[in-house]
């Protein structure tokens, strides 16, 4: 986080200069400083940050592939209409530690086109799905797998 405050800083001003760097620094500390104090935040989480790097890239570049595979799903269930669309409440329960791993997955979830998550309680989500076919499988996606290979990994 602080490297990203430093950044912004540099971006902001437009130019690089010694003078540019030394203040960025120091704004870039304080404000991180404000950051841990006021928003639940340490330099343990940003170690964990860097440590999962790797494996949030690939699961932000799953998630966008799974967003355009499901953008076909609907597209296709919706032209086609073979058969009635029957809408799912589909209820599961994902064994993740954080409330941060919970929350991804919930966001992961409600942006793949044709699923919503409704409700997250402790554990366990209530998903709505445009159609019974999208329900399958959902608490053995590739989401919850790779969520919890993220919080394993920190660990």
């Amino acid at each position: 986080m602080f490297l990203l405050y430093f950044l912004l800083w540099v971006i902001f001003n437009g130019n690089f200069t010694l003078e540019i760097a030394v203040f960025g620094v120091i704004i870039a500390a304080a404000v991180f400083a404000f950051t841990c104090k006021f928003a639940d935040y340490s330099i343990e989480k940003e170690k964990l940050l860097f440590k999962n790097f790797f494996r949030i890239l690939r699961y932000i570049a799953v998630l966008v592939i799974e967003i355009v595979k499901a953008n076909f799903a609907v597209v296709h269930l919706i032209l086609t209409q073979e058969e009635e669309i029957e809408p799912a409440l589909v209820t599961f329960r994902a064994d993740l530690k954080t409330a941060a791993g919970r929350t991804a997955l919930a966001n992961a979830i409600t942006l793949t086109p044709g699923t919503i998550t409704v409700l997250l309680e402790d554990d366990v989500y209530t998903v709505h799905c445009l159609d019974e076919s999208l329900a399958e499988g959902m608490n053995e996606s590739v989401f919850v797998k790779m969520m919890e290979e993220i919080e394993k990994g920190g660990h």
